[in-house]
């Protein structure tokens, strides 16, 4: 807003003393104004990448002919973002490719300090930006997206406790979404990576690929081994697993019966650490604290939120605080190394037995 906008708010004083308290206001508002992103996003410092490997990134966005974009009704195809951070200047090499999908209104660089960690120890790490469900894009052409209100409408208004009919309707439109999202992804960059395109097509190794996400995303991820058999392992921060979700019986949610495809890390904060046996959603990953295969992993990492377990952390302390409700006593960056530490321990183990 200009200075002549800000000023029509106020009305004009005739007083000596009242026109300096309305100068003195509007200076206020605009300094408030100007230092509110500050505020909100200070100058920070990602954790430095531990790996070899000088990290770069590229970005794409691509087109999805066989989708309609539901979201808007215009007639136009799905598009998503897709930006990939991988090792630099390689000479002949190939990585395992890991694809992310963000959280429920998150951003493709939600968590690039974990992405940056990856590539730097050899790996080939897309995020998705997944139209309509993050809280904004910017595609090729420059133009902006943001979150679809109805869909953020859907978001505040589920409650798996109270109405598991509703959730179980959500829970398969928000998955449709996200799967068909990532599996394009994924077909997209393994047929120009099998066809020799050039630039980070040339580093995939598609004989291995994990898949991975924060929240909504993490759920989306834990379906893809669902879907597909050329999945090698998944992790999920702090996600249900809604895609096991096939369905409601005497108002309670019906499981599918059949062994998780693929080796699993489930990471946990306080948000959900006490609440596991208790939510409904989560009824899957509460049996899995118990379950004794060495392919899936729980690990519970104590003294910060849902949203520590991305950048925004990092990127923004005050709302990451407002968010949690305000109870956190580790370090975020601290925090944040220890949970990516464990992403790529698990990773090494899945993806690289064979270097």
């Amino acid at each position: 807003m200009e200075i002549e906008g800000i000023m029509a708010l106020f009305p004009k004083q005739t007083h000596p003393a009242r026109q300096v308290l309305s100068r003195a206001g509007c200076a206020l508002l605009l300094v408030l104004l100007v230092m509110m992103p500050i505020l909100l996003f200070p100058p920070h410092h990602k954790p430095e990448p531990t790996g070899v490997y000088t990290v770069t990134s590229i970005r794409y966005t691509y087109t999805d002919e066989s989708r309609v974009e539901t979201y808007t009704d215009t007639g136009e195809k799905r598009k998503i973002n897709v930006t990939c951070w991988h090792p630099d200047k390689t000479a002949g090499e190939i990585y395992p490719l890991i694809m992310f999908s963000h959280g429920g209104l998150g951003l493709e660089t939600s968590n690039e300090s974990l992405y940056l960690e990856l590539a730097s120890h050899g790996y080939v790490v897309c995020s998705i930006g997944h139209p309509y469900h993050a809280f904004w894009i910017k595609g090729d052409d420059g133009r902006i997206t943001f979150v679809s209100m109805d869909y953020f409408r859907e978001i505040q208004q589920e409650n798996a406790r109270r109405d598991r009919q509703q959730s179980f309707r959500l829970y398969q439109k928000w998955m449709k979404t996200r799967t068909d999202d990532i599996n394009f992804a994924l077909d997209t960059i393994l047929a120009n990576a099998a066809g020799g395109a050039e630039g980070v097509y040339g580093l995939v190794d598609g004989e291995r690929i994990g898949v991975m996400g924060h929240s909504l995303g993490g759920s989306a991820a834990l379906a893809i081994p669902r879907q597909r058999n050329d999945i090698d392992a998944v992790i999920a921060l702090e996600s249900p697993f809604m895609d096991d979700i096939i369905g409601v019986k005497d108002g309670e949610f019906v499981w599918l019966d059949q062994p998780y495809p693929a080796p699993v890390l489930n990471i946990y904060s306080d948000s959900s650490w006490g609440h596991l046996a208790e939510w409904p959603q989560y009824a899957r990953n509460f049996e899995f604290l118990s379950d004794a295969s060495e392919d899936v992993i729980n690990l519970y990492f104590p003294g910060r939120g849902h949203f520590s377990l991305t950048d925004l952390s990092l990127t923004s302390p005050i709302l990451t605080k407002i968010l949690e409700g305000g109870q956190t006593t580790r370090d975020a960056a601290k925090y944040l190394q220890e949970i990516n530490q464990a992403c790529l321990e698990f990773f090494d183990r899945y993806l690289k037995i064979a270097d």
